[in-house]
């Protein structure tokens, strides 16, 4: 969207290297290889002997593992962000392949590690894991141990990381340029315009009905035109993991990913259970917002319609001047944080073709700082991806004190500060605006972002399942995946919503599809996880503050069961669950009733 006011808005990466071909990248990944195959002198076969090893040589081994690590990532993860600011770029593609195959080639080195470690009995790993000198490494020993009955052999399992580059991640690859390279066509007041993937999304927000219409049948329509591509790609990575559930030993799909979120099946089942128990809450909202058009009934086009009267256009230094007073209201230590992102150009957020679609925050490691990709259109639902995203960041910064092994969250915490960022600006914004239209535009968007992150985000999982059961009787089709994606939606939206036959292509721009399976109940959960955390700062205020920090900066040092637990949730009950429902419905309650006083149909 060229002209826009996040244009020039780009990322200094100096803090990681200075450009694609700096020479310190080679030398740092010719320092881990060498560091590697040390490591690998020092400690194979001294893990998994009968007794396992003194604590001592474990600290030892564990502190060089993380060195090793640290430095691994910062390569990985510059040439991952190049490669999504630009991943038409030719040296940037050279790049992060040419990274991937020595990351792989080190951490094959690595590997045996955690295999000895798995190798262990029982008894002498809890020995070892309760150790005073191991403490601070007792979470991830423990963690790792959850993966134990699905490990491979030492040559096996560097055999999948050798072909996983020329397999699922060369697919991956594939999708990301594909979709990076898309454009559009749109005809608009006469003239043909070719416009990105972002882009054209944006235009599903516009005011005009018939825009709207224009852009969801062009999306469509160019999605349809690479449905070989597309479907090809999918259906690879789907059967890939089957295959790989089949080789370690996975009962179902999603139970590799309830591992590595250190959450169980029942307590996911029961949240999307509880989820779809709720849909009536968006069919009462979207007949609601019907009404407000003057509409008989919704058509997909017109589910992001806006309400009210918008705060529009929202230019990036809106964006950053609102975020900022909203997080210091919050806690100054938010807005110190914050600032640096804008102030040192932390984020990129100018609209350009080649560039990954959506937003992210990429934190490399706690001695560094992360960064944020998005896509600013001047309008405030970008405002709330801005914070959203900085959430992230914030995360990532406060857990700075936690070593490299205890850094990462799980996905099931991992959304707990972005959407909790969403939330503290959202309510900002309400507080100060006069105009009952403008509290319209805002709580309507607050509310149709809550049903992105958990309705929406329910169908995704939904999807998937779908998916994946269909792909063990037979190869994936477009029309095959078509049919699954309109049915999983057809339940959240009901009646309330028509969904053209082009919608059927809804599914295929969705990278975590692609990227990181099942990855979606995770927003879900973060989602509902917040609401109710919302709900608590309300209630209690300023001192609830210091408890919610103590949350952030613990990282992944421990389970998120454990880390929540001080805040009193329990997410194996139903009940806390609903909270988070409750809490959407007040907010639709809300809108119905300001919708009224505002003279609103």
């Amino acid at each position: 969207m060229a002209g826009n006011s996040a244009e020039g808005i780009r990322w200094d990466l100096g803090d990681l290297f200075s450009s694609h071909d700096d020479a310190r990248m080679k030398s740092v990944l010719d320092d881990c290889r060498k560091r590697a195959e040390g490591f690998s002198a020092d400690f194979r076969g001294t893990i998994s002997n009968p007794g396992g090893p003194a604590p001592e040589q474990l600290l030892k081994a564990l502190q060089e593992l993380e060195e090793i690590e640290e430095r691994l990532s910062r390569v990985s993860t510059y040439s991952g962000l190049l490669y999504a600011a630009d991943s038409l770029k030719p040296e940037y593609q050279d790049l992060e392949q040419k990274v991937e195959q020595h990351s792989t080639g080190i951490r094959n080195l690595l590997l045996f590690f955690q295999l000895e470690w798995m190798d262990l009995d029982e008894e002498v790993a809890e020995r070892l894991a309760s150790h005073p000198a191991l403490e601070h490494y007792r979470h991830y020993l423990k963690n790792v141990r959850r993966f134990r009955a699905h490990r491979l052999s030492e040559p096996e399992e560097k055999v999948i990381n050798e072909k996983d580059n020329t397999g699922r991640n060369a697919f991956g690859r594939l999708f990301s340029e594909v979709t990076s390279s898309l454009t559009f066509t749109l005809e608009r007041e006469g003239t043909a315009a070719e416009l990105t993937l972002s882009e054209i999304l944006a235009l599903l927000h516009d005011a005009d009905r018939r825009l709207r219409k224009g852009a969801m049948d062009a999306l469509y329509r160019g999605l349809s035109r690479h449905e070989q591509v597309l479907t090809f790609v999918y259906d690879t990575l789907v059967q890939d993991h089957l295959t790989m559930d089949r080789l370690r030993r996975y009962p179902d799909p999603m139970r590799e990913r309830h591992l590595a979120n250190e959450i169980d099946a029942q307590a996911v089942n029961r949240m999307m259970e509880v989820t779809e128990a709720n849909y009536g809450i968006a069919h009462d909202y979207f007949r609601l917002k019907a009404k407000l058009l003057k509409l008989p009934r919704l058509a997909l086009y017109d589910q992001y319609a806006p309400l009210g009267r918008e705060l529009t256009p929202f230019s990036f230094a809106q964006a950053r001047q609102v975020i900022l007073q909203a997080f210091g209201a919050f806690a100054p230590r938010f807005q110190e944080i914050a600032a640096e992102f804008f102030d040192k150009r932390w984020i990129d957020a100018e609209i350009r073709k080649g560039k990954r679609g959506g937003a992210f925050c990429a934190s490399p490691s706690p001695r560094l700082h992360p960064y944020i990709l998005c896509n600013y259109t001047d309008n405030l639902r970008d405002v709330m991806t801005v914070a959203h995203e900085l959430g992230h960041g914030l995360h990532g910064c406060l857990s700075r004190k936690q070593s490299f092994l205890n850094y990462d969250t799980p996905l099931t915490t991992a959304e707990t500060a972005s959407v909790f960022g969403e939330m503290v600006v959202f309510d900002h914004l309400v507080e100060r605006q006069a105009d009952p239209q403008v509290q319209l535009a805002l709580i309507a968007g607050k509310i149709e972002d809550a049903f992105a992150t958990v309705y929406r985000q329910n169908v995704l999982t939904r999807f998937e399942q779908a998916v994946f059961s269909r792909r063990q009787a037979a190869r994936l089709t477009p029309q095959a995946i078509g049919e699954l994606w309109l049915e999983a939606n057809g339940k959240y939206y009901g009646d309330a919503v028509e969904m053209p036959d082009g919608y059927r292509w809804g599914w295929s721009y969705i990278p975590h599809f692609i990227h990181s399976r099942f990855y979606c109940y995770s927003y879900v959960f973060g989602q509902l996880l917040v609401l109710a955390l919302y709900r608590m700062y309300r209630e209690q205020g300023k001192s609830f503050v210091p408890k919610y920090l103590a949350l952030l900066e613990a990282g992944g040092s421990d389970s998120p069961e454990s880390l929540l637990k001080p805040l009193g949730v329990d997410f194996h009950d139903p009940a806390f669950w609903q909270k988070g429902f409750d809490e959407i419905r007040r907010l639709t309650k809300g809108l119905e009733k300001l919708a009224e006083q505002a003279g609103s149909p």
